[in-house]
């Protein structure tokens, strides 16, 4: 089987992702969307959205298409060199052979489900990543930059939409918290 090398993110899917990251209220729904979006326009096996939980050092994987939970729950997310990895150096990789390649921990549980290859983007707000986005192929594909370059950006987009809901629930807690005090102990909050 031939590797396809063709574009498939053009400018109309940029901007409708775009106008999606956003205007939608829900940071779920909006998640799961891009997830299936992403999928169907690069005619990929699947894609999932990992976020990264600062406290366990994890990554959590909240939003799939086309993935089995099966291979979603395999084991911890992390790569043998992860020194190698779209979350430790804050730039997309391709992973173009899932079963030959040792970057990968779990080949044989990419072949079962079969997952040939695989782009990590990482999901980063300003400097720092949070997360990652994979699309996984279950044929040999290459992708082109421009590609790469438009779901960089919108990764990014959508960084900065995960930090602000973060603070935004951060700022509802404290304010449930000052709001639960006696009047006496707010002095004039």
């Amino acid at each position: 089987m031939s590797e396809k090398s063709e574009r498939r993110f053009y400018l109309k899917h940029f901007k409708a992702i775009s106008r999606a990251i956003a205007t939608y209220e829900d940071l779920n729904t909006l998640i799961n969307h891009l997830v299936e979006g992403t999928t169907r326009t690069f005619k990929a096996k699947g894609c999932s959205i990992m976020l990264l939980d600062e406290r366990d050092n994890e990554l959590i994987h909240i939003a799939s298409y086309g993935i089995s939970d099966e291979y979603l729950q395999k084991g911890p997310v992390m790569w043998v060199d992860n020194t190698q990895s779209a979350f430790m150096t804050g730039k997309p990789v391709f992973v173009k052979d899932m079963q030959n390649d040792p970057r990968i921990q779990y080949p044989e549980a990419a072949e079962k489900e079969g997952i040939v290859s695989m782009i990590s983007i990482p999901i980063k707000s300003r400097k720092a990543i949070v997360g990652g986005l994979r699309i996984y192929f279950d044929e040999p594909r290459i992708i082109v930059d421009e590609d790469i370059d438009s779901i960089t950006v919108l990764t990014a987009l959508l960084g900065l939409v995960i930090e602000n809901n973060g603070l935004k629930n951060f700022l509802e807690q404290v304010r449930m918290a000052l709001d639960s005090l006696p009047s006496r102990l707010r002095g004039g909050v």
